[in-house]
């Protein structure tokens, strides 16, 4: 059945030329199918065009966006304007590495109708790029902005990660105080997390552990919120700061707002009133699912009404927006859990919602598990 209401569009663009040592994202390292892979786009985008019509958002993700072949972009969204509608005033946003930023693909990202440009910079101390693996270098970094500023892209932002053995509080704050002289409208700020199937995270176990302790974790975090508040961004959900309201990241927001959105390409998500579905993680399997034109499904679940109060207090909890009283008075002891983080000044209540302080922000992940989510609610979940 048609749907009308605007969603999110995403497309997971699974190639890099190099793996992160950190990053548990799929991707893969051949690049030999690279250029086939807007066919598989087309091909996946076709099987949703009876239940998706308007986009008001579309996000190149991955995986590295900005490895594919000269043109290959620009026929991505091509095709999906062809198959959906995407009005001219959406977020369409692309994910860059430093490395593949040239003054032509910047213009191939403009003429395809780009707007917003991630950068994954990450660190702009050549010993730290060296522990996380990655394939540019702080000169080269500051190169890609520069060229990003000088071909008219004002909305850009870049990601950083903090939180490392082999970073200091100095070397954050370099990396930090040089992102801010390219004046970005975003900045994402994210502490290392490792899963143990990257090669970072199975050093874990060593000696000497890979990820700052908690303390450390903590102070590095507010100080960054402080200095970055400070200096006039908006810190909006927990890794994310936006220069003005206009910055703040329309697509990603959909996912804390619990809207809408449709996934392409192996690996990615998808979800829509309730029902969250996943593809494939594995091309191979995605593109053969594609020729026999079925959705290249690895699961699907349904979520019912418990389990959807509590993802909405998680997601919630994750922004400066933070949840309405009204679904706290849902659940069973909500107000009396509310009365307690009030007392710790871990929320705030302003304009019928409760919103985390900055030391809530600290603990966005444990807040919503205080909440009784056993028979009281009388919800489910």
């Amino acid at each position: 059945m048609m749907n009308d209401i605007p969603a999110g569009l995403y497309v997971h663009v699974p190639f890099c030329r190099t793996k992160c040592p950190y990053c548990d994202f799929y991707s893969l390292t051949d690049l030999t199918t690279a250029a086939a892979f807007a066919d598989d786009i087309r091909s996946e985008a076709e099987l949703y065009r009876r239940d998706f019509r308007e986009f008001d958002s579309l996000y190149l993700g991955g995986g590295t966006p900005s490895v594919l072949p000269a043109g290959k972009i620009a026929r991505i969204t091509g095709i999906l304007r062809e198959l959906f509608s995407l009005s001219e005033s959406s977020e369409i946003t692309i994910e860059v590495n430093p490395d593949d930023v040239t003054k032509d693909k910047l213009e191939e990202y403009k003429d395809a109708g780009f707007n917003r440009i991630s950068v994954g910079v990450q660190s702009f101390v050549g010993g730290e790029l060296e522990i996380l693996g990655r394939r540019h270098d702080a000169r080269r970094a500051e190169r890609a902005l520069q060229l990003i500023r000088e071909e008219g892209f004002t909305n850009f932002g870049l990601d950083l990660i903090y939180g490392y053995q082999g970073q200091t509080r100095e070397s954050w704050l370099f990396s930090l105080e040089t992102a801010l002289r390219f004046s970005p409208r975003h900045l994402s700020c994210y502490q290392l997390t490792l899963s143990d199937s990257t090669p970072l995270g199975g050093k874990r176990s060593l000696l000497r552990p890979v990820i700052f302790e908690e303390e450390k974790q903590r102070s590095f975090f507010l100080e960054t919120s402080r200095l970055l508040t400070d200096r006039g961004y908006i810190h909006y959900e927990v890794s994310n700061y936006a220069r003005e309201e206009k910055y703040i990241a329309v697509h990603n927001s959909r996912y804390w707002r619990h809207l809408p959105y449709l996934g392409l390409g192996p690996a990615a998500h998808s979800f829509r009133g309730g029902r969250r579905w996943w593809n494939l993680s594995s091309l191979r399997l995605y593109r053969e699912s594609l020729r026999e034109k079925k959705r290249p499904l690895r699961g699907e679940e349904e979520l019912d009404r418990g389990r959807l109060l509590l993802e909405e207090l998680m997601l919630g909890f994750r922004t400066r927006e933070g949840v309405p009283l009204t679904l706290i008075r849902e659940i069973g002891g909500g107000e009396e859990v509310l009365n307690g983080l009030l007392e710790e000044k871990l929320v705030v209540v302003n304009a019928g919602r409760a919103a985390p302080t900055r030391e809530g922000f600290l603990l966005a992940d444990k807040i919503p598990l205080r909440f009784n989510w056993g028979e009281k609610n009388g919800r489910g979940g």
